[in-house]
């Protein structure tokens, strides 16, 4: 059992309210649990006790990002680090806000102010990496991934599993790092009591996201609740950590769902207990170790059996969940001993997708800052996957297909910057980069129709971009790695029939990609066969889908508690 340190502190405080420290210590375990509005009043009360407070001003900064308020948020903790700034941590999370409200550059000031700050802590040289690898910032990289490497095989730091999930890292080292960062939650959550396991009778099956709308969990899956709804084997609940967004797929989601239950900005005991009282028998984590993800809710086990499917490509490292939702490709026998769940394997690929989405006529080439002709490449993954080796390989299949493009997702602050500059340094036109702002999801698929062959990222692969591709009839070349993370994309092609399509060296990937930009006829029959496999192969079957995913969720269901 965890004795809950609020307790104390309470009565601490009933007796000597004046206490302003006292105060300060309440909100940050009020924060810890996910209670936003009590940290705020707990920090506000500090405040009036001791005006201008770094610690108060930083838990009260972290209270409004927690309920919202972005802009608030970076007022608190600016005066917070203005008042401490020899504070590591407070640099931090100014770092963590000033992301959300796209102050890009100025995030990555935070975040290197905190290291030079603390040099030898891994966990802010994780926070450093990370934004430097979205902004394409290339600098000192090599030396702050062996520190966080160094970090996670020493078990002396818990870093986050999902930025890890970008390091030249085994599945060993995610484990490693994964099972840390659960120790941490692990030693701070009571778990309720067992979930009695419901007399026979209509299983209940929830989902717990914050993606459930306009963003990629909500993309995949809103086809497969549908059809899930058509076969009524069982109820599906969708517990959203996201406010509604207004948005279509939001209206699907909540018409496929025999109930959807809004849960967000509520604390985690409070969601853990909405899922009890719900009665739910499986419960798939949408988010794991994902930003905006509550762990600590998994960590009170609401469910009897729960699962790890979708958005968290790795293992959780978590006693607390039960399976991991996979296939025979991306999640092969080979690194199945490198996961801390029992492995249950769908028979086509574990990614669904909405097939159900039209696809609107493409704008001009022009109106997409296309050239009139040449071969368009075209990588729309997060720019925290275009490392220097994978970039390296799309210049060098520049180098080799003159007049051709690479087309990218434009990325955060000076992201587009750093890569024309790398794009120099490889003897590269730099203007040979073509960068799309982001799209509503239906422009960006019209647009997908003018790329001739995506070039993916290791050993981060594109995921739902990959699929995206795909759908829209956008060749995917990848090269599998050793990691689940490394190895969606080509679970892809394997089950779409396009095995030619997953290669294993660097050379074979810049050889193919060259190849077939040299061989027009060549382009134009692999479209066509996938256009084909896109309609046979049973990789957008979403019917057949429902019924896999039913099974496993049945063979779930029946098994002895973990």
């Amino acid at each position: 059992m965890h004795d809950d340190p609020r307790t104390e502190l309470r009565r601490a405080l009933q007796r000597n309210p004046g206490d302003g420290f006292a105060w300060i210590l309440l909100a940050e375990h009020e924060l810890d649990r996910g209670d936003a509005v009590a940290g705020e009043a707990a920090s506000r009360r500090a405040l009036a006790l001791r005006p201008g407070h770094p610690e108060a001003l930083a838990r009260l900064g972290r209270a409004q990002w927690m309920l919202g308020r972005t802009t608030d948020a970076v007022d608190s903790l600016r005066a917070a680090a203005a008042n401490a700034p020899e504070h590591p941590g407070i640099a931090v999370w100014l770092g963590h806000v000033l992301e959300d409200v796209g102050e890009a550059e100025a995030a990555a000031d935070a975040y290197a102010r905190a290291h030079a700050l603390a040099p030898q802590e891994p966990q802010i040289a994780a926070y450093l990496l990370a934004w430097r690898r979205k902004l394409c910032d290339w600098r000192d990289l090599d030396a702050l991934a062996a520190q966080v490497r160094a970090a996670v095989n020493d078990g002396t730091a818990s870093v986050e599993p999902f930025a890890f999930l970008s390091e030249d890292a085994s599945a060993a080292e995610q484990l490693r790092c994964a099972r840390l960062r659960a120790g941490t939650i692990a030693r701070q959550i009571r778990p309720m009591p067992p979930s009695p396991q419901r007399a026979e009778g209509r299983l209940r099956v929830g989902f717990l996201s914050n993606g459930f709308g306009a963003h990629p969990t909500g993309l995949l899956t809103a086809a497969l609740f549908e059809q899930l709804r058509e076969l009524d084997a069982f109820d599906v609940h969708l517990f959203a950590l996201n406010a509604d967004d207004g948005s279509p797929i939001r209206m699907r989601l909540q018409s496929a769902a025999h109930r959807l239950h809004d849960v967000s900005q509520q604390p985690h005991a409070r969601v853990a207990q909405r899922i009890r009282d719900a009665g739910i028998d499986v419960l798939f984590d949408l988010r794991g170790w994902g930003g905006g993800g509550t762990p600590e809710v998994l960590a009170m086990r609401p469910a009897r059996v729960q699962v790890n499917w979708l958005a968290y490509p790795g293992t959780s490292g978590a006693p607390w969940i039960d399976f991991v939702l996979a296939d025979g490709f991306v999640l092969p026998e080979g690194i199945e001993r490198d996961f801390s769940e029992r492995v249950v394997r769908l028979p086509r690929c574990f990614q669904p997708s909405d097939t159900t989405r039209a696809i609107p006529p493409p704008p001009s080439r022009a109106e997409c800052g296309l050239p009139d002709d040449g071969v368009v490449f075209c990588c729309f993954n997060n720019s925290y996957k275009l490392n220097p080796r994978s970039m390296a390989r799309a210049f060098a299949i520049l180098r080799a297909v003159p007049g051709s493009v690479l087309w990218l997702l434009s990325g955060p602050g000076n992201a587009d910057a750093c890569l024309r500059a790398a794009a120099r340094l490889n003897g590269v036109d730099a203007q040979r980069l073509v960068f799309m702002p982001k799209q509503p999801h239906a422009a960006y698929m019209a647009r997908l129709q003018h790329a001739d062959l995506f070039l993916d990222t290791e050993p981060y692969n594109a995921h739902t971009t990959a699929s995206d591709a795909l759908w829209a009839g956008c060749p995917v070349l990848t090269r599998p790695g050793a990691t689940f993370a490394a190895r969606v994309a080509g679970s892809l092609n394997h089950h779409l029939g396009l095995p030619a399509m997953n290669v294993d060296t660097d050379e074979a990937f810049v050889a193919r990609a060259v190849m077939l930009a040299r061989d027009p006829t060549a382009l134009q029959a692999l479209r066509a066969e996938l256009a084909l496999r896109r309609h046979d192969s049973g990789l957008f079957d979403m019917a057949g889908f429902a019924r896999d995913f039913t099974d496993a969720v049945q063979r779930m269901a029946r098994s002895p508690t973990a």
